[in-house]
């Protein structure tokens, strides 16, 4: 009998012991294995070649003065445009027949980021799988520096914009433009008498007001835009890097250096028909690119 007992003390032994060995993970999640830096490092869920695409965004996207003066011309859109000149995005990824049929340009000159999350919901109603988003001279280029939209205002509207989005479509994907250079804009176009008479009519005066004034004041006013562009900038790329279907253009656009063949020779501000063309090469690296680094890159 004390045999029998023994035995089936170590019978019991054995299968507590076995047991263990196979539940004893669920501390560690469920019976899984310890993760490993591999498993956890999220995959690049990045769709190369999507099939409808979506705009949003100011005045450069709807094309102001590329074509004529004062006015929109959405066939020359960096994004969404018809325009052999510029060959969009949209024309680059989808080809001219389906980019006619499956691309929208919801943006609207003037616009500002508080503008964006109500584009944003216009352009879900389409279901695109590529947004373009554009935004941010206009929160910049106001009556007086001092009005310019605070950077906590910026990145509210942009987080609410993507939470728009997703809510509704969360495989979307989002290519976000930066805010291109003001300042640089200013000293090319201060060169042309044509530019700093149309400027005159308000082209973003906190940057544009009195071109040629070097004074401390001037000086110091122009700075000023020029940092919250940089700021508006690091907000999209923060914001951008928490979203795994976002990509920045890592300060690209920002970066082009428009020459006078790329300004519009209306107004010595806005993209030409050839500046937009470069802003659709540049998008269509950073869509298009393996990785989020080569597309910041």
């Amino acid at each position: 009998m004390r045999n029998r007992r023994r035995r089936t003390r170590s019978a019991l032994a054995v299968l507590l012991t076995a047991t263990l060995g196979l539940t004893g993970c669920d501390a560690l999640g469920g019976g899984s294995p310890r993760p490993s830096a591999s498993r956890t490092h999220s995959p690049d869920v990045w769709n190369r070649s999507p099939s409808s695409i979506a705009a949003v965004g100011d005045s450069i996207t709807r094309g102001f003065d590329a074509c004529t003066v004062l006015s929109d011309c959405p066939e020359a859109s960096w994004a969404t445009g018809t325009s052999a000149r510029v060959d969009s995005l949209a024309v680059r990824l989808l080809g001219r027949a389906k980019a006619a049929e499956r691309s929208w340009n919801y943006a609207v000159t003037g616009a500002r980021m508080a503008d964006l999350p109500g584009q944003i919901a216009q352009a879900a109603t389409r279901r695109p799988q590529l947004v373009t988003v554009m935004v941010g001279a206009n929160d910049a280029c106001r009556a007086t520096a001092s009005a310019m939209t605070p950077v906590a205002d910026f990145r509210t509207g942009f987080e609410e914009a993507l939470r728009t989005l997703h809510r509704t479509l969360p495989r979307t994907q989002v290519y976000v433009a930066s805010v291109p250079n003001l300042k640089r804009l200013w000293s090319q176009g201060r060169t042309s008498p044509l530019g700093r008479q149309v400027w005159k009519l308000g082209i973003c005066p906190s940057m544009l007001s009195e071109p040629d004034a070097l004074d401390t004041a001037a000086t110091l006013r122009r700075e000023s835009v020029q940092q919250r562009v940089q700021a508006y900038n690091k907000v999209l790329e923060e914001v951008c890097a928490r979203d795994r279907r976002c990509r920045f253009d890592g300060g690209a656009v920002f970066d082009f250096d428009f020459g006078a063949g790329q300004l519009s020779q209306w107004d010595w501000f806005h993209p030409s028909v050839d500046g937009q063309a470069r802003l659709a090469a540049i998008a269509y690296r950073a869509v298009t690119a393996e990785d989020r680094a080569e597309a910041a890159g």
